[in-house]
């Protein structure tokens, strides 16, 4: 399957959503959007990174250091806060799919 662009926003969506499965490292979770996206979504890390920055700016996010396989990663966990703003972009996003699906089967 072709490649796709991310929307603005949705890649923080993406995120919280893996991160509300279960923490993990960055690569972790770049590995994961691709996989439960049949690889439409690859997030680089210059998209990445700035990403979960932003979101632990906004406190939607935690991170941790830890040791992992001999390596220093960061752990990166959801919040609270992160946990109902990942239930209000849920409800969001079913609303803009629906209101999408609607204006591109609409009949002329």
């Amino acid at each position: 399957m072709p490649k796709a662009e991310l929307l603005q926003g949705t890649l923080d969506l993406l995120i919280l959503r893996t991160l509300e499965l279960r923490a993990m490292h960055g690569i972790g979770i770049a590995d994961r959007i691709e996989q439960v996206t049949h690889g439409v979504f690859v997030v680089g890390p210059g998209s990445l990174f700035p990403a979960l920055h932003r979101l632990a700016d906004k406190g939607l996010i935690d991170g941790e250091w830890a040791e992992v396989n001999g390596r220093r990663v960061k752990i990166y966990a959801l919040t609270k806060p992160g946990r109902a703003q990942l239930a209000r972009e849920k409800r969001n996003w079913v609303k803009v799919l629906t209101a999408m699906n609607q204006a591109l089967t609409e009949e002329a």
